[in-house]
C-alpha cells in the first residue's frame, strides 16, 4: 500500500488537454478582441452592450472550441459568433414599432468640425443601404475581412458577396452626390 502511494503518478491527460485549451482559447482572445469590440460596438453603437456582445461571444467561443478547426480562419468564426449573438439580443426583445414617419425629430448635435460631420454623414448613408448591402461592407471596411471570408462569415457565394460589396459602393456613391447636390441646391 505505500508503495503504491509513493509510486510515480501518470499525468491526467485531461488536464493537460484543458490547459492546452485554455493556452489556445486565451490566445485567440488576445489576438482578436479588440476587432470584436470593434465591430460590436458598430453594429449597437452603445459601449456597454458592445462589451457584453463580446463576452458573450467568448463564452460561447470557449464552450465550442473545439468546433475550430483551423486557427487561421478564429476571426471569421469569432465574427460569426458575434453576429449570432447580436441576433439572440433581438430575439429575446421584442420592441414596439412606431411610424417614423409620424414623428418629427429634431436635430440637437452640436455642430462639430468639418471632418467629423462627413463621417456622421458617411455613417447615416451607410446605415440607409439595404442589409444585405450594408453588411458586407462594414464587415469589408471596419473588420478588413476579404470577400472570401465574407463569403464563410455571412454563408453566401464569393462572387455574390464581390457584386454585393460592388453595388454598395455604388449606391453609396450616388445618395453621397445626391446629398451633395441638395447641399449645393440649398446654399445657392
Amino acid at each position: 500500500m505505500i508503495k503504491q502511494f509513493f509510486r510515480k503518478k501518470k499525468p491526467d491527460a485531461s488536464v493537460s488537454v484543458d490547459m492546452n485549451k485554455q493556452r489556445r482559447y486565451e490566445a485567440l482572445v488576445r489576438a482578436w478582441h479588440r476587432d470584436l469590440y470593434r465591430y460590436a460596438y458598430w453594429l449597437c453603437h452603445d459601449q456597454h452592450i458592445a462589451e457584453d456582445l463580446v463576452q458573450e461571444t467568448c463564452l460561447r467561443a470557449w464552450r465550442s472550441l473545439d468546433s475550430l478547426q483551423d486557427d487561421n480562419a478564429a476571426k471569421s468564426w469569432l465574427i460569426t459568433i458575434l453576429r449570432r449573438e447580436n441576433a439572440r439580443r433581438f430575439e429575446r426583445k421584442q420592441l414596439d414599432l412606431v411610424d417614423i414617419d409620424d414623428y418629427a425629430i429634431a436635430d440637437t448635435q452640436h455642430q462639430g468640425n468639418e471632418a467629423e460631420l462627413e463621417q456622421q454623414m458617411l455613417r447615416q448613408q451607410i446605415m440607409k443601404l439595404a442589409p444585405e448591402y450594408r453588411e458586407p461592407l462594414v464587415l469589408q471596411i471596419m473588420a478588413g475581412f476579404s470577400g472570401e471570408e465574407i463569403a464563410d462569415i455571412l454563408g453566401l457565394n464569393r462572387n455574390t458577396v464581390m457584386t454585393r460589396l460592388f453595388r454598395a459602393r455604388n449606391q453609396l456613391k450616388e445618395q453621397l452626390e445626391q446629398q451633395s447636390e441638395r447641399r449645393g441646391q440649398q446654399n445657392g
